[in-house]
């Protein structure tokens, strides 16, 4: 069953540093082209170990939204 929650990245605010990458237990977390973090939301389970690493607190754990 998939987690209600994902993690999200603001894009804007991202400094593309890697410290969520390195704490992501699922491995759901990665640097897109050196320029910010990308969340793989089909792998991620929303623990929110990338969240609370971040420095610039630009990743966020939200819910799922159903389609």
């Amino acid at each position: 069953m998939a987690s209600k929650k994902y993690a999200e990245v603001d894009k804007n605010r991202c400094v593309a540093c890697g410290v969520c990458v390195k704490e992501c237990p699922m491995q759901a977390v990665s640097v897109w082209k050196g320029c910010y973090a990308s969340v793989a939301k089909d792998i991620c389970i929303g623990c929110g170990k990338c969240a609370k690493s971040c420095p610039a607190g630009s990743i966020s754990v939200v819910d799922r939204v159903e389609a």
